[in-house]
């Protein structure tokens, strides 16, 4: 696995050298855009608008826009600068929460974390720390001249370094359009709903979920390249957006009713708890 990263984990006086890799990788299918008429790749060039002419990344340079059509522009040195504060490459813990208390929203990418030369006790001490405790550590890491916030956790016997967004990145659920304020909403709906998701719960295995217009794309390419013919899957029913919401439930529970023994455990499930009375 790919070392991208080198540095060290620190929480209290505690120093962990460790190595950081990239947890998950984009399985999206790449496509190159061509000429139609004679199927060239086609380059894209940087060219200035003003001078007319292509130039090279040695003659681009980094600027932040003020207001419209006005610029500062930020040297390299000045970037080295900022970053010299940041060259130990130091993971440092800051606090340590549940994770239940970091809503998902919150969380952007993850990076496994292995133990570098001499980080193999300090690694295993917070790994098992970790466990114990059922904490996570929430650090700050600089990553490609960047700062992040991160949560590490612990994830089938390894640690996981998860980036998070800062509250500022994270647009607020009030400034979304459209949201009911209100919910009218009747009980033999809810009930029904309700039902629906029992019928429905399962235990989450994720290796049972698979990208299927992927897939898809992959045998088509795979039949475009060996000439064979592409079998078109029928299609499937499409919501009506404007419907008798009770039908809609009654419908769906038809479809997914489950066998007697599973609908007997669903039962007594949701089968209130009476009390006895007491004698006299």
């Amino acid at each position: 696995m790919h070392t991208m990263w080198k540095g060290s984990i620190s929480f209290g006086l505690v120093n962990i050298p460790v190595k950081l890799h990239a947890a998950t990788e984009d399985k999206d299918i790449k496509f190159r855009s061509l000429h139609k008429k004679c199927h060239t790749p086609i380059k894209y060039q940087k060219v200035c608008p003003n001078c007319h002419i292509e130039i090279s990344n040695d003659e681009i340079v980094k600027a932040y826009e003020y207001t419209k059509g006005k610029y500062i522009v930020i040297e390299d040195e000045d970037f080295a600068n900022l970053e010299k504060d940041r060259e130990d490459k130091a993971v440092e813990i800051i606090d340590f929460v549940k994770i239940t208390d970091i809503d998902p929203i919150y969380f952007n990418r993850s990076y496994y974390l292995s133990p570098n030369e001499g980080g193999l006790k300090a690694y295993s001490l917070l790994r098992k720390a970790l466990q114990e405790s059922e904490k996570v550590g929430i650090a700050k890491i600089v990553i490609r001249s960047k700062e992040q916030l991160a949560a590490i956790r612990v994830y089938e016997n390894t640690l996981v370094m998860e980036t998070i967004y800062y509250p500022d990145e994270v647009r607020k659920a009030k400034d979304v359009p459209n949201v009911p304020s209100d919910n009218r909403i009747t009980k033999k709906e809810l009930d029904t709903a309700i039902l629906l998701i029992d019928q429905l719960s399962t235990e989450f295995h994720p290796e049972k979920y698979k990208d299927e217009y992927r897939l898809a794309l992959l045998n088509l390419i795979k039949a475009k390249r060996t000439g064979e013919e592409m079998v078109t899957p029928e299609a499937k029913d499409q919501p009506n957006h404007v419907m008798d919401l009770m039908a809609a439930l009654q419908a769906s529970i038809d479809r997914t009713k489950p066998d007697p023994e599973t609908k007997e455990k669903l039962v007594k499930k949701r089968k209130p708890v009476t009390r006895a009375k007491k004698k006299a």
